[in-house]
């Protein structure tokens, strides 16, 4: 049997309103992500996940959609959406559509016509419940802050909302409100799209009455339900995103058998910088042997058979890898090609978050205006409220965990706002895009960005690192070695997760050199790593 092509594809991720501006508005568009197709396919990519792009008042950055079959205005058209599909599609690239089902938003047509009355047909579609003792249905809480309950004064009841207000959560347990999910996933797959990401999926089984979010009872029936009646029959890739996911779970997801999800995104290498007990925002440094202990136990308890995981450090939800796990001032291309070259030779399909492949770092602010977005500015004037921390710590903190991060416009040259936009950006460009942007990085043999574009080739080039079984080498903590094994071949992996020397020994030869940040190796013995530094070499091991 073939495997299927997006197990040993590379994924990219383009949010949209910061890729590129055609129109003169300071705000990304279709148009734009059109322009740059050459230089995806320069890099080697096999599809582009494409956050958001559907109508949406913009509450949330486009997840919070009012029309599913609609483009928002300020991205172009329905015929833009098309073109873009069939250009990538002329370069072998695959379009994957961010699909948010479990919510909309409150200016969606379904959620205007469930507020008019407690008895038209649209009011099952959303989760309505009545006061208890004059106050919330229950204690559950947004993700954004506050309560997941608000009020409808018209009909006097509340509405449920995981998230913002203005995205009210959808009522799966309605099997109307399926059937009309699934009506909208074929209206895209008729297109011709390639897959979707799955927005918050492990939320739309739901049990609010006792209080249940993730993982509800009724979760993978739905799942299956959508496979049957979408994506079957059909050769897509769909990823679920599942915060809460575990190996065991993932292989409910994933499971070929099952006909779910081809693959997950789980985040628990993500949460590791992050205080026991405290939310996001609280951050300490990276322990790097417990990194090893988390992405080993993926890559050795979902194997190939039961299931299939996704490969990230970045997304539009997270800071740019580089700064958090890396060193962006002495050491940021040396650390950004150590960090892709860890991920990418282990198992799994890699995505890379726009700017990620040419080292783009966190943009630090000095001032509540110059944030956009919303979870960032409700935790600060929260956080401002409450009064256990100053004005400085709580900019600190954001600064180091806030999306805006991520969503800054990618800077393609040294040009006006990086070449983004001639007019003021919806949000500022990364204050360094003189030295790092797009056009300096292709000028550069030795950027970071031909090392993405190495590291795509290998995947595509080689079964062992796409099959590969996965052994963790005993180092000391801040060195992370590993092999791949596929059939009679081995391949080393050592990366020096330090601005510090370190020393790696081992009695293996060295075959060949597969790839390197520094100089290659020539020995294994009593090597003494520089900092960041990464290699991979095809071994002889003695045994």
């Amino acid at each position: 049997m073939t495997a299927p092509w997006w197990q040993s594809a590379v994924v990219y991720q383009i949010y949209p309103r910061s890729f590129q501006d055609t129109n003169h508005d300071g705000i990304g568009d279709i148009q734009g992500i059109i322009s740059h197709l050459d230089y995806l396919q320069k890099l080697g990519v096999d599809a582009i996940w494409l956050s958001p792009v559907y109508a949406s008042p913009n509450d949330d950055n486009g997840y919070d959609i009012s029309d599913y079959e609609s483009i928002m205005s300020e991205f172009g058209t329905m015929a833009d959406m098309d073109a873009l599909i069939h250009a990538a599609r002329e370069r072998n690239i695959k379009i994957v559509m961010d699909l948010v089902l479990n919510h909309t938003s409150d200016e969606h047509a379904w959620f205007i016509a469930s507020k008019q009355n407690r008895d038209n047909a649209y009011r099952d579609f959303y989760i309505w419940r009545d006061a208890h003792q004059q106050a919330e249905p229950n204690d559950l809480h947004a993700a954004f802050g506050g309560s997941a309950w608000t009020l409808d004064p018209l009909t006097n009841q509340y509405y449920l909302h995981l998230f913002s207000p203005k995205q009210p959560d959808l009522n799966w347990a309605n099997p109307d409100v399926r059937q009309a999910l699934y009506q909208m996933i074929n209206f895209w797959i008729d297109k011709g799209v390639g897959g979707f990401r799955l927005d918050v999926i492990d939320l739309i089984g739901k049990i609010p009455d006792e209080k249940i979010t993730a993982n509800g009872a009724k979760l993978h029936d739905y799942l299956k339900e959508m496979n049957q009646a979408t994506f079957a029959h059909h050769d897509l890739m769909t990823v679920g995103e599942t915060w809460g996911a575990t190996p065991e779970i993932a292989k409910l997801y994933t499971r070929p058998d099952r006909q779910e999800l081809s693959m997950v995104f789980q985040f628990e290498h993500i949460t590791l910088d992050q205080e026991t007990g405290q939310d996001k925002w609280f951050y300490t440094p990276l322990d790097v042997s417990k990194l090893k202990v988390v992405m080993t136990k993926w890559q050795t308890q979902l194997n190939n058979d039961e299931g299939w995981q996704s490969l990230f450090w970045n997304n539009h939800d997270l800071p740019r890898i580089v700064s958090r796990w890396g060193n962006d001032t002495t050491y940021r291309v040396a650390s950004a090609k150590m960090l892709a070259i860890l991920l990418h030779m282990m198992k799994g399909t890699p995505y890379i978050y726009q700017g990620e492949e040419i080292g783009l770092t966190n943009t630090p602010v000095k001032d509540i205006s110059a944030l956009r977005d919303i979870e960032s500015l409700n935790y600060y004037h929260d956080a401002r409220k409450d009064g256990n921390l100053s004005d400085h710590a709580i900019l600190d903190q954001i600064n180091h965990k806030g999306r805006d991060n991520a969503r800054r416009p990618i800077p393609w040259r040294n040009s006006l706002n990086g070449g983004f936009s001639d007019v003021d950006p919806w949000l500022d460009v990364n204050s360094h895009y003189p030295e790092i942007n797009v056009e300096a990085a292709l000028n550069d043999p030795n950027s970071v960005f031909y090392t993405y574009q190495k590291l795509i080739t290998l995947r595509h080039q080689n079964d062992i690192v796409v099959y590969g079984d996965f052994e963790l080498i005993d180092t000391v903590d801040q060195v992370f070695a590993y092999y791949r094994h596929y059939h009679d071949l081995t391949w080393l992996v050592v990366t020096n997760f330090s601005h510090q020397t370190n020393t790696f020994t081992s009695a293996d030869h060295i075959e060949a050199v597969i790839i390197a940040n520094y100089d290659a190796p020539t020995t294994l013995q009593h090597k003494t790593l520089q900092p960041y530094e990464a290699f991979v070499v095809q071994v002889t091991t003695n045994v």
